[in-house]
């Protein structure tokens, strides 16, 4: 049993029937796809904070940082203005692994 979706015509879809299809309906495409720098993807936002995308998540997750979506469980489009705000640049930064060194505690690796 073939999965693929074709058209009406059961021909396959190409992005060229795709963009003709959106063109007729008046569909937009995602806004970070126009690279005029207004709006960027979730890696695009990590990259221009400096952070890894888990953080972008996790910013977006704790609601500090806004973004649209086309529909639900599509990429996020994150406006570059947002990545100034207060909530987002002064979120908690993770301080790496939590590494308490007790007084009496043994080596696993004696030695090293």
């Amino acid at each position: 049993m073939n999965s693929r979706t074709s058209t009406a015509t059961k021909e396959d879809w190409t992005g060229r029937r795709v963009g003709a299809l959106r063109t007729v309906h008046k569909i937009h495409g995602y806004r970070s796809a126009e690279k005029n720098g207004e709006w960027l993807t979730l890696t695009e936002a990590a990259k221009k904070l400096g952070v890894s995308a888990h953080r972008v998540r996790r910013l977006i997750k704790e609601g500090a940082l806004p973004t649209e979506q086309v529909v639900p469980d599509a990429p996020h489009q994150i406006r570059a203005t947002d990545l100034e705000k207060d909530e987002v640049t002064q979120f908690p930064r993770h301080r790496g692994p939590c590494r308490i060194k007790m007084e009496n505690q043994k080596s696993l690796f004696p030695g090293i």
